[in-house]
């Protein structure tokens, strides 16, 4: 716990203490999230392919909660209108879905183009459209063609053109509507398929080597994809295009020097591992985590680093490959340092998730944003994930004091700090099959029955609590004496008194 009257000030984020500006900025862009896989179903239908997680959840299912599956989720293939009309009913201003690349192209391949899939998803942009909602496509959240994994799948550097095409056929088909483009989601989250081989697909047991390779392959397919649309489609489309990073943040609890490097580097080798070569000045993977992965890759005996190199064309290629930064944020970690070495801490006064890895930790949200505006200088943020996962109360006060507590750090860090974030995206708007988790965590705004081949959605309060928030535009000042309160919070930013 933290010692009575411990204050660690960061000077890269200051100590600022005064009234809190609660409103948002004038256009600040609220808006909610899906993923294919994770809720549209339809998984062998109208010509679409298998994706690795088809092939994952019917060939391991031990690794999934009750031997759940995908293969009809949502349905929002077919009850895509419903989604649509709760998004409407909240008021959000944008949708953020994802494309299935199987289901545009079966293969992966574009000599495999999918007729069905291109017309299921301009039906989709079309009625978001003429509900005044702004489509928010990401092109790739996880599910990655089984063709392609046969391949070797992110391993291969051949998938920085199998993007490229994806990416092309995308801003072909859909870029006369679609402004917002997000290229990954979470690269950090699906390297792991290509570490352990444990229940992440494809399951490829490659520890500390593949996941190097995947991210060097990524990060370089997200600016090739980048440099297509800014050479070739911009002009025309006027959209813009980044990639969704994941992050928590790390707190020092007694602000000493061990726990402060590690917090720091921390930060770098996993945030910092993917935006540190796209959004920072320099470029490159940060110097900190070449440096650490160098010597243990020496003490290993290897004759090479297992952090690939980029060469001078590659770091100036990436550097600037983005017109915004996607934030997928839920939780903060208090690190603690005893004769134990360092520990994290888990306060027992904070709210239980069903997500075990899920924290309700809200004092975290302002200054990661500050840490971001300081490293990356200041890019264009948007959180693109934001939400709190219960097992699926109608009445989910958790949930909505996450939000206003969540959202009242990011309205205090664009008023009091002008760190340069332009909106938030929930996730989710309806409950969903939530990977391993299957269906036993609930995300959504709106219940799901899985019991119901219908698969009817119902609102639950922090739907009504979310529209209130976008009808204002702004957070209760009440919500702001919480989060003051906070001790943790107060580590950073102390009172006056």
């Amino acid at each position: 716990m933290i010692a009575t009257g411990v204050v660690v000030c960061f000077t890269l984020l200051g100590c600022v203490w005064g009234q809190a500006h609660n409103s948002f900025p004038e256009g600040f862009m609220f808006g909610a999230a899906t993923a294919a896989y994770q809720v549209e179903g339809a998984w062998n239908t109208s010509g679409k392919g298998e994706s690795i997680w088809d092939r994952f959840v019917h060939n391991v299912p031990d690794c999934i909660a009750n031997h759940q599956t995908g293969d009809v989720a949502a349905d929002s293939y077919h009850l895509y209108p419903q989604d649509i009309q709760a998004l409407k009913d909240v008021g959000f201003g944008h949708y953020r879905f994802s494309i299935s690349w199987p289901r545009v192209m079966p293969t992966g391949d574009v000599t495999d183009i999918n007729q069905d899939g291109i017309d299921y998803y301009n039906k989709v942009i079309d009625a978001l459209l003429a509900d005044n909602i702004t489509p928010m496509v990401t092109m790739y959240h996880w599910d990655l063609p089984q063709s392609l994994q046969d391949l070797g799948g992110w391993t291969n550097p051949i998938m920085v053109d199998y993007f490229e095409d994806y990416a092309r056929v995308l801003y072909d088909n859909f870029g006369d509507r679609v402004k917002w483009w997000i290229t990954f989601n979470e690269p950090l989250t699906f390297v792991a398929g290509y570490t352990s081989g444990g229940c992440t697909p494809p399951q490829v047991n490659a520890p500390d080597v593949g996941n190097y390779l995947v991210a060097h392959t990524v990060i370089k397919s997200h600016a090739r994809a980048y440099h297509l649309y800014d050479d070739n489609y911009r002009d025309a489309q006027n959209g813009q295009v980044g990639i969704t990073l994941n992050t928590g943040w790390f707190l020092a609890a007694n602000g000493t020097e061990q726990e402060l490097q590690l917090a720091e580097y921390t930060m770098q080798s996993t945030l910092g591992w993917f935006a540190h070569p796209i959004y920072s000045k320099e470029g490159d993977y940060p110097a900190i985590l070449k440096e650490t992965v160098a010597n243990q890759s020496r003490a290993e005996g290897r004759y090479r680093s297992r952090l690939p190199e980029f060469d001078e064309y590659w770091i100036n290629y990436i550097r600037g490959s983005a017109d915004f930064l996607g934030l997928n944020h839920y939780g903060s970690t208090v690190l603690s340092a005893g004769d134990g070495g360092v520990q994290t801490l888990i306060d027992p006064s904070w709210p239980k998730s069903s997500a075990t890895w899920l924290l309700y930790t809200p004092f975290g949200m302002r200054p990661l944003l500050n840490w971001m505006k300081q490293e990356y200088d200041n890019s264009t943020i948007i959180i693109t994930e934001n939400g709190w996962g219960d097992e699926g109360e109608l009445n989910d006060t958790i949930r909505s004091n996450y939000y206003l507590s969540y959202l009242a750090g990011v309205v205090e860090a664009i008023n009091l700090d002008n760190v340069n974030v332009i909106g938030h995206t929930s996730w989710s708007i309806i409950d969903n099959f939530e990977w391993a988790s299957g269906f036993t965590i609930k995300f959504g705004l709106y219940s799901v029955d899985y019991d119901d081949a219908s698969r009817p959605r119902t609102p639950k309060a922090s739907a009504g609590v979310l529209a209130d928030i976008i009808s204002s535009n702004q957070i209760p000042e009440e919500i702001f004496e919480a989060l003051h309160a906070d001790p943790y919070y107060q580590m950073y930013y102390p009172s006056s008194d």
